[in-house]
């Protein structure tokens, strides 16, 4: 079996707007996929190490609260598990995946990109 992660990839200059444009899909993920005994992300979430993280996200998200279920996803959790931000902080990202990969704990990488410029990026530093 190869480990192949989804990761969501928005460049641009203001790295807070590139992470609002994921948090929604987080909160979603990470608060109300699956019950609340059982869901995979929230549980992923929590062994990445964002366990009170993951417990607000879904307490808000399960009480109807999205949009602070939105604003509780942390920047952090964003940056462990997407491609955000300008150019420079997506090529360090990119560094710490790429290294993942050297060491056989990820085989593939399945980037949601949407730009030319994004796709370009990492051919440039992983290819």
């Amino acid at each position: 079996f190869d480990f192949a992660p989804f990761v969501r990839m928005v460049m641009g200059d203001d790295i807070d707007a590139c992470r609002r444009e994921v948090k929604s899909q987080f909160a979603l993920y990470v608060g109300g996929m699956g019950a609340r005994e059982k869901n995979f992300y929230n549980d992923y979430a929590k062994r990445l190490g964002y366990v009170d993280a993951a417990q607000e996200i879904q307490d808000l998200f399960l009480t109807g609260q999205k949009q602070q279920a939105c604003d509780a996803v942390p920047d952090e959790l964003i940056d462990d598990c997407c491609l955000v931000g300008p150019a420079e902080h997506i090529k360090e990202q990119l560094s710490r995946w790429k290294s993942a990969g050297s060491r056989g704990e990820i085989g593939t990488m399945v980037i949601s990109a949407t730009k030319s410029e994004e796709l370009r990026l990492v051919a440039e530093e992983l290819l």
